[in-house]
């Protein structure tokens, strides 16, 4: 028999149908709540409204548990790679090689960019963020591909979702390469998903780039943490877009923008600036821990602790080994590594971060990894949105998929003024 809750309001009792999720989580389903009462529910930000169902991914935020489609992230960081995993975020399954082996010809065969698209970063001032390039050329990029404007079609989506996938790094390369004056390098089909993103990131028209494997292999795994985390605000916002049905790449567009925001994706790039800050300020991290623990000082310690996770990030545990090797790999002199370490050195042992959990999180470590390697802070959002991209697209096939999906419509609670009267401009003058 299914769970009922029951809410009474000005003595009518109304039933609500209790809905389990299979690692059981339950939620109160008021979905009928206002055609059968008139009211609706108020949860500013949404943290307690469950916006969906979804398969796609699960966080036990006080265990610290993420997995992918029922796979924990520690398999998938130590079997796995992005490419791999992006195949099963969208498509619900581990690929067979012969599935896998199609899936990364189709992202070979869609790296380049039609030459047209060149003009159009031509346009963009030099000083352009990467992250707006980034979402207005995705936006542009759906425009050479006439059959996306058809609107979802089952057996054209693995052509488009390979597309958006692989040409999301092309024109993010791009897109550092303009911001630096620096001639265009494309991609060469020989390379694997990320060793052909950092070639053309770091390549010269007459050197290409060396290309480490530890250096690929912690580029690979940022990318696949960051693959999927249930709906935050981008992935949200992409359903959201999806529900309108409008066309993959505008909502995958859609996700870059509210991805950009420094609340969302920046906490990475706040890494950076916190350290940048301590070194300006002549500090090696110990005046900057201190202040942490003093409310009175505004300082705050970016990169620790987590909104969702209440225990150790289990991303960071991961990625954290990742750093440590390509730290000793680089053998990097960067002053602020050194006081990123002392940082994390107190957070894991001093009492006070340890009673508040405040751990670092994986935008600690992979801003420190992006940083060793050379990639400049403007483009760490930009990173974030490739690793992202695959979830988006699941996320966006899931809402398709539905049969009985409808367009998201928030309601809202009105707080303005009541029935008021215009007033001729005249009267307003006197």
């Amino acid at each position: 028999m299914s769970q009922q809750a029951e809410l009474e309001v000005g003595g009518k009792v109304y039933q609500l149908p209790v809905v389990v999720g299979t690692e059981n989580e339950h939620a109160i389903d008021i979905s009928k709540l206002r055609d059968e009462s008139g009211l609706i529910t108020l949860d500013d930000g949404y943290s307690n409204t469950g916006s969906c169902s979804s398969a796609i991914a699960f966080i036990d935020g006080e265990k610290g548990v993420l997995r992918y489609r029922g796979i924990p992230i520690e398999e998938l960081a130590e079997k796995s790679t992005f490419i791999e995993t992006a195949y099963l975020l969208i498509y619900g399954h581990l690929p067979t090689s012969q599935e896998l082996r199609r899936f990364s010809e189709l992202l070979t065969q869609n790296e380049m960019l039609h030459e047209d698209m060149k003009f159009h970063f031509e346009g963009f001032p030099p000083n352009a963020h990467p992250m707006a390039i980034l979402s207005s050329m995705i936006n542009a990029a759906s425009c050479f591909h006439p059959r996306l404007m058809e609107g979802y079609q089952p057996r054209n989506f693995e052509l488009q979702s390979a597309r958006l996938i692989s040409k999301v790094r092309t024109i993010a390369a791009f897109s550092y390469r303009k911001s630096r004056g620096l001639p265009i390098v494309y991609p060469k089909p020989v390379y694997k998903y990320t060793a052909n993103f950092l070639h053309m990131m770091f390549s010269e028209p007459y050197q290409d780039y060396d290309l480490k494997p530890e250096v690929v292999r912690a580029l690979d795994l940022i990318f696949l943490l960051h693959a999927d985390h249930e709906q935050n605000c981008s992935t949200s916002t992409v359903r959201m877009i999806a529900s309108s049905r409008a066309n993959l790449f505008a909502c995958a567009a859609g996700g870059v923008c509210a991805l950009w925001g420094p609340l969302h994706g920046g906490a990475n790039q706040a890494v950076i600036e916190m350290l940048e800050q301590i070194h300006r300020e002549g500090d090696d991290g110990s005046k900057f821990i201190a202040d942490a623990k003093d409310k009175k000082s505004g300082k705050r310690l970016m990169g620790f602790g987590h909104r969702v996770y209440k225990n150790y990030d289990p991303r960071a545990k991961i990625i954290k080994e990742q750093c440590d090797r390509i730290l000793h790999l680089l053998r990097s002199d960067d002053p602020l590594l050194a006081i990123a370490k002392k940082l994390e050195e107190a957070a894991m042992h001093d009492e006070y971060f340890i009673e508040r959990k405040l751990y670092p999180n994986v935008d600690f470590y992979s801003g420190i990894i992006m940083r060793a390697i050379g990639i400049p802070i403007e483009m760490f959002t930009v990173i974030f949105a490739i690793g992202r991209m695959p979830g988006w697209i699941a996320n966006y096939k899931e809402i398709m998929d539905e049969p009985n999906s409808r367009i998201y419509r928030p309601r809202q609670v009105y707080v303005g003024p009541r029935e008021q009267h215009y007033v001729a401009i005249t009267q307003r003058d006197t």
